[in-house]
């Protein structure tokens, strides 16, 4: 892939980043972006449903599944792959509601994280899982923002710079998975 095929964006999402996003398009990704598990997830909708504030402004916010492993002198962050995504399904529309336009993860979403997706305007990039050592140095700070008693899955604020994905869903509910099995199966 050459470089001129790639999109380079930067966090947070605006509306029009987002809509000229496609499924299957490889981006690097330059901005702050969040980290947050199932755990996180958990409080953070349970802080939504009791009134309280989230942690952090997540307007045009993008959150990484990821759980780093511990960070080696001299690093910035220990190896940072991302984890699957479809635990936090159950919790993915509450925060796409409230204002989160990005994700980034491996594996498929259900039908209603693509539903809020499409009514909300966001996308969801995989990352390739077993690439953590790689993906780990395009993270150049990081900043711990809430949970710490979660350990890896405490919410972080990462500084990434040419950060390596592919948009897997994008605003219109395409699904890249289906996409490009189907392309697949016409050739």
């Amino acid at each position: 892939m050459s470089e001129a095929q790639i999109k380079h964006i930067t966090t947070p999402l605006t509306a029009d980043t987002i809509k000229n996003l496609r499924a299957g398009d490889v981006v690097r990704i330059t901005g702050p972006v969040y980290t947050a598990r199932d755990a996180a997830h958990k409080r953070m909708t349970e802080a939504l449903a009791a009134g309280k504030p989230l942690p952090f402004d997540i307007n045009g916010q993008v959150v990484y599944y990821v759980g780093p492993s511990p960070t080696k002198p001299g690093e910035v962050v220990g190896s940072a792959g991302p984890t699957t995504s479809g635990r936090m399904d159950k919790y993915t529309p509450a925060l796409i509601e409230k204002g989160m336009r990005g994700m980034i993860g491996k594996g498929s979403r259900s039908k209603e994280v693509i539903d809020a997706c499409v009514k909300y305007g966001a996308v969801y990039f995989v990352a390739v899982g077993g690439a953590a050592a790689v993906i780990s140095q395009s993270i150049k700070g990081e900043e711990m923002i809430a949970y710490e008693d979660l350990g890896p899955e405490a919410i972080r604020r990462y500084e990434v710079e040419d950060f390596p994905a592919i948009v897997c869903i994008d605003a219109e509910g395409n699904d890249f998975y289906k996409v490009g099995i189907a392309k697949y199966r016409k050739e």
